[in-house]
């Protein structure tokens, strides 16, 4: 299964995170996140890598994960890459709540007229 795939993100305390070897630490805001990504070859395998708490640091969401939870995951399937198109629609990537951050990768998907389900973690 193909496709693209947001991710809900809850961290419960204001942090600073340290993102990368190269950007350093980075100051977060307790709240929700959104993260935009795709998955050409596996979907499922991705979701999966998201949700192991076990992994090498490899991405640079992948450090924000280590400090925060998944709360839900909105995806969809298709070979079409909607990544980009998603990420202009989402206003922005920071939310005070869960419900500012899914509504807004709802209007993303609706915008754009892609179908979408969800995944409550």
């Amino acid at each position: 299964m193909k496709g693209c795939y947001c991710l809900i993100i809850n961290l419960s305390n204001s942090s600073k995170i340290k993102i990368g070897k190269k950007l350093g630490k980075i100051d977060f805001t307790k709240g929700h996140y959104v993260y935009v990504g795709s998955a050409m070859n596996s979907l499922e395998s991705r979701i999966n890598r998201h949700l192991r708490d076990e992994k090498k640091l490899h991405w640079h969401i992948d450090y924000l994960l280590k400090e925060s939870e998944i709360e839900e995951i909105i995806f969809n399937e298709s070979t079409e890459k909607i990544e980009c198109e998603l990420s202009q629609y989402i206003s922005k990537y920071y939310f005070k709540n869960r419900n500012e951050a899914i509504e807004s990768v709802q209007n993303a998907y609706k915008s754009i007229a892609m179908d979408f389900e969800y995944f409550k973690i």
